[in-house]
């Protein structure tokens, strides 16, 4: 037993200060105080609208379109997933904070005030979710297996009700009949990454509605193929979905996302059905077949780059492919020519901005990816717009909002316009000009009767 005193509390004694200190302690909090409420005050009587870069919304001079069943405005935007922000990776950025840049995406959401929504990297569900439902919006989220961030889709209650939704796993698809499982996969990463497809049901006209597909394709620059593989299951699966219920059969369908490719990459010609060029194959496509040790659990592995912002390879987004090896025959994967028949199972995309852009631009001048890159005029991608997403260390285009129709059978009438270099130095995140790292598009749709 311990017999030991128990220790007496010390005494606290408070330091007493002379009225001289005293007088210099208020008067220094009088002048922080001085400082600050006025700075506060300022911030707090600003209207929202002046606390983001004002985007011009681009008119589109297109033929009237009469008798359509949908007239639509539809978003897509990257919101880069707090869980994936790193200093390292925006070294420029001035709102890393979740503080920071949620109010930024939360205002820039309801200005725009889209009849659609199509949001990735989406995480902190319960702000965002608040947000959405006090604008007016229903939602349908979906995230990969294991993963922090989904995707999701919400739309306006007025204008539409929620009908069938269906989750692509990109890893779990099938891509050929034959072959043992491995073949039939014809993967080369394991990437946890989903499509997101939902139908969604006019208010007004029930037997009018559309269905609506969203993805954030694997984002390694060097996996080529895997992201074609993505694309092509995607556009599959969406064509399918529709086709499954006789009501939504002349249902338009849209395609909106980050998929992580720019509009010279094949995987932009397939979804589009652009002949692939040479160079496309010889120099992206065929060096990406390979097999990641996700996959093969025999390849050697060194580090974990199956998340952006993570860590191992995605540090460096331009580094090599490692932790792979060379594919086989018996591994699967799609050959050119089988690529370019998974793609001809969905009708032919056509990207809004492209189409609409390029209809915009026979009478304005406005930069577009085309006028920094090598992609000749008459290539689908040409008009897409000069930047979607701007860093310190990568600038690309990747984000789309692609119609699965024939462009006679809709028409673009409006963009948001998109923003140049200037307005985007020194790289995003950016207070005042938008709290992601992807810029958000938005275009207003008319579809045809069908």
């Amino acid at each position: 037993m311990n017999t030991d005193p128990k220790p007496k509390p010390r005494t606290k004694f408070k330091t007493q200060r002379t009225p001289e200190q005293i007088a210099v302690l208020k008067e220094q909090r009088k002048l922080k105080t001085a400082a600050v409420v006025p700075e506060i005050e300022q911030q707090n009587s600003k209207p929202v609208e002046s606390q983001l870069l004002k985007r011009p919304w681009l008119t589109i001079d297109s033929p009237p379109v009469t008798e359509h069943t949908l007239d639509i405005k539809v978003l897509t935007w990257n919101l880069l997933a707090q869980c994936l922000v790193r200093r390292e990776l925006f070294p420029t950025s001035n709102c890393l904070k979740a503080t920071q840049r949620e109010p930024l995406i939360h205002q820039e959401i309801q200005r725009l005030d889209a009849d659609i929504l199509c949001l990735q990297e989406v995480d902190r569900m319960d702000r965002l979710g608040r947000m959405l439902e006090k604008a007016g919006y229903t939602y349908r989220f979906a995230a990969g297996p294991k993963k922090l961030h989904g995707c999701l889709v919400a739309f306006k209650t007025s204008q539409f009700s929620f009908q069938e939704e269906k989750v692509v796993h990109y890893d779990a698809e099938e891509v050929r009949t034959d072959g043992d499982d491995r073949q039939k996969l014809g993967r080369s990463f394991q990437t946890r990454n989903i499509g997101f497809v939902v139908a969604l049901s006019s208010v007004k006209n029930p037997s009018e509605g559309i269905v609506v597909g969203t993805t954030h394709l694997f984002w390694h620059p060097r996996y080529t193929y895997e992201r074609a593989r993505q694309a092509g299951i995607l556009a599959r699966e969406a064509t399918r979905f529709k086709k499954a219920c006789p009501d939504r059969q002349t249902w338009p369908c849209i395609l909106a996302g980050d998929f992580n490719f720019p509009p010279d990459d094949p995987g932009y010609a397939l979804l589009t059905g652009s002949p692939l060029l040479r160079e496309q194959i010889q120099q992206r496509l065929h060096p990406s077949y390979v097999v990641h040790a996700t996959v093969d659990p025999s390849v050697t592995k060194q580090s974990t780059d199956t998340e952006e912002g993570g860590d191992g390879e995605d540090a460096d987004p331009d580094k090599v492919i490692t932790n792979a090896r060379h594919a086989q025959p018996n591994d699967g994967l799609l050959s050119t020519e089988e690529l370019v028949s998974l793609f001809a199972q969905s009708p032919q995309a056509n990207s809004s901005y492209h189409v609409g852009l390029k209809q915009y631009s026979s009478s304005n001048s406005i930069e577009s990816f085309g006028s920094r890159s090598q992609t000749s005029v008459d290539r689908p991608g040409y008009f897409e717009p000069i930047y979607t997403s701007y860093t310190h260390y990568w600038k690309s285009v990747l984000d789309y909002i692609f119609v699965l129709a024939d462009v006679d059978q809709f028409e673009i009438v409006g963009l948001l316009a998109p923003l140049g270099e200037k307005d985007l130095e020194p790289g995003l995140p950016q207070k005042g000009v938008c709290g992601s790292d992807h810029l958000p598009l938005v275009a207003q749709i008319q579809f045809r009767g069908q």
